[in-house]
């Protein structure tokens, strides 16, 4: 990577960090030290740190220095922050968030805290005590020989902390660590948690519904179960369990998860997991089975999710759905056919 060396400007960011707000850097960067620009970078590859949470919480805001050599280009559209799960250094694992079109200052801290341009969708990213996540910077096309650009300190690289998505030619990008590239120091991207939103309020809800409404011994049956997070906080650990009716045989079920949200992709035979619900988001399990033959009267199944600390649930009454499905025979009994006559 391209290094000009330049002397920082001084931090300014975009919002004032409240006292529950924990700031994690890997960086050791402070006002008007100096900075190493690393410009060369090629459009696609990107930056990152991996950072450590102190506490459970969220993660609310992300930073990152943008520098140039005079510190004078003004503003830049950027063109990705992503905030990742840890992997396996340095492959990250899955993205738990990101944010679009960061319009990136020269010369200061620059500091996120929405998802949109209109600051109307805050930056909530649930995190639990000493779990590591990573920040990224993708560049949407190659930065000048003078920055902008990201930046690291001088203080030295500490190994396992930061990595490069780097294009190789053709079609291939990598992971890389930045030592790799012999990049000097750590990157100065950072992220801010809300350690007291650890015991936030989350209305966890379930739903459960049925195909065929009617059961047939000997023939398939399914479910479709939905856990929702209302809001207003994030709840990071919930319990989702199903003990299905003895009647069902070859019991199979998957997960999607949307809007941030994390869950086990499938399995077999009962269903208990711990999934990751962020305000406003929910999974959803298919559940397939096949009803034993001579199968009789009312199969009941409820699912049901229980939330753990930090968070709460104000309202357990929904946590818990029940689909009730009657025999096919009942229904024709009840229309006066009898298939014997």
């Amino acid at each position: 990577m391209k290094t000009i060396h330049a002397a920082m400007l001084g931090i300014l960011s975009c919002g004032q960090a409240l006292a529950a707000e924990v700031t994690v850097q890997n960086d050791a960067l402070t006002n008007f030290a100096t900075a190493t620009i690393e410009a060369g970078f090629a459009a696609g590859e990107k930056g990152a740190s991996w950072l450590t949470s102190p506490c459970a919480g969220n993660i609310v805001a992300v930073q990152l220095f943008w520098l140039s050599l005079n510190g004078t280009s003004g503003q830049t559209l950027g063109d990705t922050i992503e905030i990742f799960r840890a992997g396996t250094y340095p492959n990250p694992g899955s993205l738990a968030q990101h944010i679009d079109g960061p319009v990136l200052t020269d010369g200061v801290l620059n500091e996120y805290r929405y998802l949109d341009d209109n600051n109307t969708v805050p930056l909530s990213v649930p995190v639990t005590a000493n779990e590591t996540f990573v920040v990224s910077y993708r560049f949407g096309a190659a930065p000048p020989g003078t920055g902008p650009s990201l930046v690291v300190d001088n203080n030295g690289i500490q190994g396992g902390r930061n990595a490069i998505f780097a294009f190789l030619g053709g079609n291939t990008f990598l992971w890389l660590s930045s030592e790799t590239f012999q990049v000097p120091g750590d990157w100065v991207i950072r992220a801010v948690v809300d350690c007291q939103a650890a015991g936030s309020s989350a209305d966890v809800a379930s739903t459960i519904s049925t195909s065929p409404s009617l059961y047939t011994p000997g023939a398939a049956i399914s479910h479709a179960m939905s856990i929702s997070n209302g809001g207003p906080g994030n709840a990071a650990s919930v319990v989702v369990v199903d003990a299905f009716p003895a009647a069902y045989t070859g019991v199979t079920w998957s997960c999607l998860a949307s809007g941030g949200a994390s869950c086990t992709s499938g399995g077999s035979g009962n269903l208990s997991q711990v999934v990751n619900l962020p305000a406003g988001s929910q999974v959803t399990y298919t559940v397939n089975a096949t009803v034993a033959p001579g199968s009789t009267g009312v199969l009941s199944n409820s699912v049901t999710a229980v939330v753990n600390s930090p968070a709460t649930d104000p309202n357990s009454a929904n946590n818990t759905a029940t689909a009730n499905t009657a025999p096919l025979s009942d229904r024709i009994f009840a229309d006066g056919f009898d298939p014997s006559a």
